[in-house]
């Protein structure tokens, strides 16, 4: 009687888990495949391995966010240095760099610093980091702090809701105006 083999169970190939080390360039995207020649199956009646192919999967970053070669973060910045201006260290992939906040500067706006991003494979170089302000406001104020809040108020008078209000917006939600 003939019998099968156990570990192929017939097949005459034979599944093995093993661990091998891989080169990935930096910038590489998620979702990209490498192919590893010569780590595949072996061929057929003895002929050569064939390739293997690896699935990237690259993990988020707490800080980063990724969009194609440019790293997007949000960056805290307090109420006096986006009304003031100010020179801030911001933290990337080579270490803290200083950037200009303007005077004026409004939360949400984005601040660029080229080629700080990710590297690109395509192209060589390197992606922007780009930095989305959000405005930081403290979280206690003391009496002195408050009345000079009341002062720059009274200072600035002027209706920072004013153009919600110069457009109508009529029953059924559309705009007139």
């Amino acid at each position: 009687a003939l019998a099968t083999c156990r570990a192929c169970g017939g097949r005459g190939v034979e599944a093995l888990a093993e661990t091998m080390p891989v080169d990935v360039a930096p910038g590489i995207e998620d979702g990209a495949e490498l192919r590893l020649a010569g780590c595949g199956h072996g061929g057929r009646l003895g002929g050569p391995p064939g390739h293997l192919f690896a699935h990237v999967h690259v993990l988020p970053h707490p800080l980063f966010r990724r969009d194609g070669d440019d790293l997007h973060m949000v960056l805290p910045v307090a109420v006096h240095e986006a009304a003031l201006g100010a020179r801030i260290e911001v933290p990337t992939f080579d270490g803290p760099v200083r950037m200009t906040v303007p005077p004026g500067t409004q939360s949400g706006e984005r601040l660029r610093l080229r080629e700080r991003g990710a590297p690109s494979l395509r192209r060589g170089g390197r992606g922007d980091l780009i930095a989305e302000v959000q405005l930081v406001l403290p979280p206690r104020l003391d009496e002195q702090s408050k009345e000079l809040l009341r002062e720059f108020g009274r200072r600035n008078a002027e209706d920072v809701r004013k153009a919600i209000w110069d457009t109508q917006v009529t029953s059924e939600g559309e705009r007139g105006g």
